[in-house]
C-alpha cells in the first residue's frame, strides 16, 4: 500500500510520518514537500533510511508532477498536510496562501479523483478503500467570545487570508465527496505545539528569545486565547480518522487546553527559571507589542465527536506537554 503525504517535512507532517511508520511498518510513504522556509528535512532524520519512506522535493501546485507521482507509485490514499499556515505571513503575502492552500488542494484531489474514480459515484476496481484525508484548522470557524466551543456544525467565518484559504480548501474537498462520491475525510485541529515546530511560531519564539536574553513579544495585552494540542496527540487523532473515520465526515481534534498568550509566556518562563536559572526571571523579558490586524480573540474546539465515535483522547495536558516541548527546544538551541 502506497500513501502520498504532502508537506511531510513541516511541523505536523514530520511528526505524523514518524509516528505513522512505527504504527504501520508495511505501508510505504512517499512524502512530497516544497521545502519552503517551514520545511526541514532534519525533521525526518530518524526515518530517512527506512526502506518504506521516500522523499520527493516538489510543489503540489505542479499538476504534471502530481500526475506523474500517481502514475509511478499508484497511490492508494493521500494525507494532505501541505499548507502555508502562518497568519502574519498571509496578511503580507496572501497570494502564496491562495496558490498553495486552494489551487494545491484542488490539484491533489482532482488528480486523485481521476486515478481512483471511473465516473461520479463509481470507484475503479482496486481503489475501493482509497481515501483522501485533508488536514485543516479551527481558524476556519472564525473567533469565539468568552464562551462556547467550535463543533463540526459551527458555520465557517474565516477572518484572515490564511483561514479563508483553508476554508476554501475544506469546501473543495467536501464538494468532491458530494459531487463525485470520493472517499474523503477532513480533520480540523486546534493550535498544535511540540517538537519540530518552526521557529516563527509563538511557543518556539518565546523559548528562543528567552534563552537569547531578547525581548519576548506578546501581541496586545496577551489575552488572546487558544486551545493547545500536543502534536503527538494530534497525530494519533489523524491516524484514527484516516483509518476509521466515516467517509464525508469532518472531525474536530482539540486539546481542551485553553490558555491565553500571556499565560503561555509566563509558564515557559517559570520552567526556564527552574531549569536554567539566571539572576533575574525570564518573565522580565516579556514585552507587549502592537496587536496584529484581525486578531481572533479566542478559539476552542469541542472534540466530543472523535472521542465518542473513534475513541480518541488527548494524553497530554498543557502543563505536561509544555515541559516536554521546552526540553526539546533547549536541546535544539544547544543550551
Amino acid at each position: 500500500m502506497n500513501i502520498l503525504i504532502t508537506g511531510g517535512a513541516g511541523f505536523i507532517g514530520s511528526n505524523f510520518i514518524t509516528y505513522f511508520l512505527k504504527q504501520n511498518p508495511l505501508i510505504k510513504i512517499i512524502n512530497i514537500d516544497k521545502l519552503t522556509y517551514a520545511g526541514e528535512l532534519s525533521n525526518l532524520s530518524e526515518i530517512k533510511s527506512n526502506k518504506n519512506y521516500k522523499f520527493v522535493e516538489g510543489d503540489i501546485c505542479d499538476r504534471a508532477l502530481i500526475e506523474s507521482l500517481f502514475k509511478q507509485y499508484n497511490f492508494n490514499s493521500v494525507i494532505h498536510f501541505a499548507a502555508e499556515s502562518h497568519v502574519d505571513n498571509s496578511i503580507k503575502r496572501p497570494n502564496e496562501f491562495i496558490n498553495t492552500n486552494v489551487l494545491g488542494t484542488f490539484n491533489l484531489i482532482d488528480v486523485a479523483k481521476n486515478h481512483w474514480m471511473a465516473e461520479p459515484n463509481k470507484v475503479k476496481k482496486g481503489y475501493e478503500t482509497s481515501r483522501f484525508h485533508h488536514i485543516s484548522t479551527d481558524e476556519v470557524f472564525g473567533s469565539l467570545g468568552n464562551t462556547g466551543l467550535f463543533t463540526e456544525q459551527t458555520p465557517y467565518a474565516p477572518n484572515s487570508p490564511y483561514s479563508a484559504s483553508k476554508a476554501s480548501s475544506d469546501f473543495i474537498v467536501r464538494s468532491y465527496f458530494h459531487t463525485y462520491g470520493m472517499n474523503v475525510v477532513t480533520t480540523n485541529c486546534s493550535n498544535n505545539y511540540g517538537p519540530r515546530q518552526h521557529d516563527e511560531k509563538l511557543i518556539p519564539t518565546i523559548i528562543r528569545r528567552a534563552l537569547k536574553g531578547e525581548s519576548i513579544p506578546i501581541y496586545g495585552k496577551g489575552d488572546n486565547i487558544r486551545d493547545w494540542l500536543y502534536v503527538k496527540d494530534h497525530c494519533k487523532g489523524i491516524d484514527l480518522a484516516f483509518s476509521k473515520g466515516v467517509s464525508g465526515e469532518t472531525y474536530n481534534i482539540g486539546g481542551k487546553n485553553e490558555r491565553d498568550n500571556l499565560y503561555i509566556a509566563n509558564a515557559i518562563c517559570d520552567i526556564l527559571d527552574k531549569k536554567l536559572p539566571k539572576n533575574t526571571s525570564y518573565k522580565e523579558q516579556i514585552t507587549f507589542v502592537k496587536d496584529r490586524p484581525g486578531h481572533d480573540f479566542r478559539y476552542a474546539i469541542d472534540a466530543t465527536k472523535i472521542e465518542k465515535e473513534l475513541g480518541w483522547k488527548a494524553e497530554e495536558n498543557f502543563e505536561t506537554g509544555i515541559r516536554k516541548t521546552v526540553d526539546w527546544y533547549i536541546k535544539k538551541y544547544n543550551i
